[in-house]
């Protein structure tokens, strides 16, 4: 689903389309099943259900898991979607993943659910 990006991001396609919900989500066992390849370290017992820290354009953005999303689907709250580029959701749209120690630094900026936008 996420290819190797750049030293800070992985890359993958999925479907963008808003949701009524405070925050973004993506399904559940797809959202565990990332978090434990991308996020996980092998030191003991991990949780699978932290968010991922993804990039749709300029915004970064935490992604939680939930089973009311379609799986290859990324919903995001309909303010967060007025900000983008999309106009008839859903729409395949690349997303970028960011890896475990740029979601660290990031989450470490964050303030609720979207973290700062950022241009890099």
């Amino acid at each position: 689903m996420f290819e190797r990006f750049s030293r800070s991001y992985y890359l993958g396609r999925l479907y963008v389309t808003p949701t009524t919900s405070d925050y973004a989500c993506m399904e559940r066992t797809q959202h565990e099943r990332i978090n434990e390849a991308v996020y996980a370290t092998g030191d003991g017992i991990e949780r699978l259900d932290n968010p991922l820290v993804m990039k749709l354009e300029s915004g970064h953005f935490a992604v939680h898991g939930t089973d009311e999303v379609p799986a290859n689907t990324l919903a995001i709250p309909e303010s967060m979607l007025e900000g983008t580029r999309i106009r008839n959701p859903p729409a395949l749209k690349e997303v970028f993943l960011a890896r475990r120690e740029r979601a660290e630094q990031l989450l470490g900026f964050s303030v609720g659910s979207q973290l700062p936008r950022d241009h890099s």
